[in-house]
């Protein structure tokens, strides 16, 4: 997996200061998309060790609030193992903090990946519709994007959305 970049002390993505992993890779090509630069999967850098590093020194900060995995798609097949992998330890080292996905794939569409998303406290789905662009929506650009409560959503079976 590669990634652009990570953000310390974002506010932007997610609730509180977060952290935010950038990563490399998409196949929704969203017309007026704000990062088409993550797009190729062979973009940006190669997540190593010392990447890893950087990330976890920068989520140890009492200040941060959690972690925002975006891109480019996290949740796109060819990133999944290690973005899975990066969640689980996320909760394991920090169960305190929160973990956030933003995604262009719709939350149907990992019916049988609901023991990878246990890890995650809120799903952000749905491709951005330029058409449906909302300046005043809170964490996502368009209106068809869901901000999914994973807990509560795993807990009913049915989807619960994020209460701002």
């Amino acid at each position: 997996m590669n990634y652009h970049n990570i953000t310390k002390d974002d506010m932007l993505n997610g609730d509180g200061l977060r952290v935010v992993l950038w990563v490399a890779g998409c196949s929704h090509h969203c017309d007026g998309c704000q990062n088409p630069i993550t797009w190729d999967f062979a973009g940006g850098l190669p997540f190593d060790e010392k990447a890893e590093a950087e990330l976890f020194e920068a989520l140890d900060k009492p200040h941060i609030s959690g972690i925002t995995f975006s891109g480019g798609d996290p949740l796109h097949p060819f990133n999944q193992p290690e973005v899975f992998r990066l969640m689980k330890k996320c909760k394991e080292l920090f169960p305190q903090k929160t973990v956030w996905v933003y995604t262009g794939f719709l939350w149907e569409d990992f019916k049988d990946k609901l023991d990878e998303l246990k890890y995650v406290d809120v799903f952000i789905d749905g491709r951005f519709v330029k058409e449906l662009n909302d300046n005043n929506l809170h964490w996502i650009g368009s209106s068809n994007q869901r901000i999914i409560d994973v807990p509560k959503t795993l807990e009913c079976g049915e989807i619960v959305l994020y209460k701002c």
